[in-house]
């Protein structure tokens, strides 16, 4: 009789690559709060059904939450097997996590097995993967060599990291696994942003993968909108080498205006986020910018914005927070245009 091989988080991350395919057999709201890299969900007890077993658990006990479990596991587990399951061969082999590894992973793993397929489970499931990623995350950081990317609002930040990364560099963009551009008007249209927990594991994940090299990031705030930069990730780019990007006022203006067309799509959105910054600028200078949204006047609008709060803020963010930004290696572009980019980005991957 076959069993299911129990691995150690760290035995079945050594060896990730040789799986194929990786199950999350936790519901389909647990899977997308986080999971392991790579991981495809299929719930032996899917949302509702969780919270009908947990509720009966309580109430009634756990001979009857567990009668009433299996049936449904057993039920979902046929489901998977008569569809996504159905043309794997013999020699298929996935690993299954749940929560710790207990009874959801247990009897997806058990039938597996029977049916003769060479499945692993993961050993305290994804909690110990949880506990991975924050313990290794200070190790990680460590790791690697450090350029950050500096540069005032709307210099092209964000797209030289990514122009960097199209031409093979290792890039933790921040901006990009938050689903934030890091400011007061950084939201982007229909997205939601992720879970904190789903974004401490991308940066666990793209650290790890750029261990020994040098990896480029963006000088970004401890928040990335709602999410927090891990204290230990922070403090590594804060320490780090810096890269001054420099490109003309009237350019940032432009490239500033053509990144962000959704804005001037949702003129009454704009001015209620214009409305926080009556704060530290009055009410009578926020009347003056929605005033500028009401006539479309963007290009006035984001040249004031740049004028009176990104530029004044980011130079006083830049001197208490980036110790090294006064020997930064400087990069001065007369436009910010695709071509541009590539060959500063190829300059500094030749230079570094």
């Amino acid at each position: 009789m076959k069993f299911p091989e129990l691995l150690t988080l760290e035995q079945a991350l050594a060896q990730l690559d040789q799986f194929d395919c990786i199950i999350d057999a936790r519901s389909p709201a647990e899977y997308a709060e986080d999971h392991l890299p790579g991981a495809i969900n299929l719930p032996v007890l899917d949302n509702e059904e969780r919270i009908r077993i947990g509720t009966l658990y309580k109430q009634t006990g756990a001979f009857e939450a567990k009668r009433l479990g299996a049936a449904l596991v057993a039920a979902n587990i046929a489901r998977h097997l008569e569809n996504s399951l159905q043309d794997k061969p013999q020699a298929w082999r996935p690993l299954i996590y749940c929560w710790r590894g207990g009874n959801r992973s247990g009897s997806m793993a058990h039938i597996f097995a029977r049916i003769g397929w060479p499945v692993a489970q993961l050993q305290g499931g994804y909690q110990s993967f949880r506990r991975h990623v924050h313990a290794e995350l200070p190790q990680l950081a460590a790791q690697v060599s450090w350029k950050v990317i500096c540069g005032p609002t709307g210099s092209g930040k964000s797209a030289l990291l990514e122009t960097l990364a199209a031409q093979g560099a290792p890039v933790l963009d921040l901006e990009q696994l938050a689903s934030h551009r890091g400011s007061l008007l950084g939201a982007l249209p229909g997205t939601v942003q992720p879970s904190q927990k789903q974004f401490e594991s991308q940066i666990w994940l793209r650290l790890k993968q750029a261990a020994g090299q040098t990896l480029y990031v963006e000088s970004e705030s401890k928040k990335v909108g709602n999410l927090r930069v891990p204290d230990c990730v922070m403090e590594a780019i804060r320490a780090a080498e810096c890269i001054l990007l420099e490109a003309p006022f009237d350019e940032r203006v432009r490239f500033l205006c053509d990144s962000y067309p959704h804005w001037m799509q949702q003129p009454d959105v704009l001015c209620e986020r214009l409305s926080h910054l009556a704060v530290q600028h009055g009410n009578q200078q926020v009347q003056v910018w929605k005033e500028m949204v009401k006539q479309a006047a963007f290009r006035e609008l984001t040249a004031s914005l740049l004028e009176r709060h990104y530029d004044p803020s980011y130079r006083k963010s830049m001197m208490k927070n980036f110790g090294k930004l006064q020997t930064a290696q400087t990069i001065s572009l007369t436009n910010l245009h695709a071509d541009s980019l590539r060959a500063a980005a190829l300059r500094l991957l030749e230079q570094n």
